[in-house]
């Protein structure tokens, strides 16, 4: 290979469950130096419309994931099972020797996320976990401000972030009317509590992934959580969760049912963040293009304009296979260390929401 070759990195997407597999083989298949080699699920009416999109020949569509493991050989899997199916997939994967992407969250529990992570350790390769949210610009921005030290310390995180509901779209944010949305929660894995199912796994760990990154790598002390209990349903659709950390509280708040897509037009409350420090403050939403910043020298609230994000922290596929090039440590959000403390969080959540208690942080 010569010093201006590039190497084509393959890449194979295995189980459809979450409609994010879409988005990222969208990615890959844009990416210059990325082949999609081939696509596996037990039902290939899942894969098909995706796979029509971005040309995958029908002899590279599997229903056996091993088969398609060992006859296209990728260098990168993308998984996007149900979150029970995390640890399963991630353990039964890794021998294979490639390194792995799991959409969000990272797991339905710490077990399975130590799991998974013991599993990429016996292998050598890199696993990384994709936040959509991390991709934001207004909260990159957010974080190169805080890290300039334009707010001081961050004391407080403020969190709320959803949608109309994870049935309500599909890859791309295609629409689906709720009229066909509601028709489908009965057999959904959304809906499920054993699949892993509820607002409160599907965007908590979002919240207290990227807050742990905006603290700067601090894990809170204790958790206390509540969680809506709607008649018929066995998950829930709105969470509201209090940490303390040794400089204060954050809150962190999940909501399947918002009264609009952020993506189509930012509901109220809106959806992102509000980061408090100790010499100023900054709001950052999810989509948005200005972030509004507070500080001592400047008090009132004045708007920022997000920065221009350039590769290769644009996506996760490119940030993924730079980190594979260059051989640099996977670091912020997508790094397994700090989404294990995410998982810590969002396992006390659900502990203390169960038990009705505020609880020590768990592992």
């Amino acid at each position: 290979m010569t010093p201006m070759s590039k190497p084509t990195w393959k890449i194979a997407g295995i189980n459809f469950d979450h409609m994010h597999m879409g988005d990222l083989l969208r990615l890959a298949h844009e990416h210059p130096q990325a082949e999609i080699v081939g696509v596996a699920d037990e039902d290939l009416a899942r894969v098909g419309p995706v796979a029509d999109k971005f040309d995958i020949p029908t002899e590279r569509r599997y229903t056996d994931f091993r088969q398609c493991l060992e006859e296209t050989k990728p260098d990168i899997v993308l998984l996007c099972p149900k979150t029970g199916l995390h640890g399963e997939y991630v353990k039964n994967v890794a021998p294979y020797g490639t390194h792995i992407l799991v959409e969000k969250p990272m797991a339905a529990s710490l077990e399975d996320a130590d799991t998974m992570i013991r599993a990429m350790e016996a292998t050598g390769k890199t696993m990384v976990i994709n936040w959509p949210l991390a991709w934001y610009p207004p909260h990159i921005t957010t974080k190169r401000l805080m890290d300039e030290g334009a707010i001081g310390d961050v004391i407080e995180v403020h969190y709320y972030d959803g949608n109309r509901g994870p049935l309500r779209h599909i890859a791309d944010k295609v629409e689906i009317t709720e009229e066909e949305a509601n028709r489908q929660k009965s057999q959904s894995w959304w809906y499920q509590k054993e699949s892993g199912g509820g607002s409160l796994l599907d965007y908590l760990g979002y919240g207290v992934t990227l807050g742990t990154w905006f603290h700067g790598g601090r894990a809170p002390l204790e958790v206390t959580t509540m969680v809506d209990q709607k008649p018929g349903l066995e998950v829930d659709e709105h969470s509201i969760t209090v940490a303390r950390y040794d400089k204060g509280l954050s809150k962190y708040e999940t909501r399947w049912g918002t009264f609009t897509d952020p993506w189509t037009l930012q509901p109220q409350p809106k959806c992102g963040f509000v980061v408090v420090g100790t010499a100023g403050t900054i709001s950052s939403y999810d989509y948005q293009p200005i972030i509004q910043v507070q500080t001592k020298e400047q008090p009132e609230a004045h708007e920022v304009p997000v920065d221009e994000i350039k590769a290769p922290y644009r996506s996760a596929i490119e940030y993924f296979i730079h980190v594979l090039e260059t051989g640099e440590p996977v670091t912020g959000p997508l790094s397994p260390t700090l989404s294990r403390i995410g998982q810590q969080i969002v396992d006390t959540a659900v502990l203390s929401a169960r038990e009705k208690r505020t609880v020590p942080l768990v592992g």
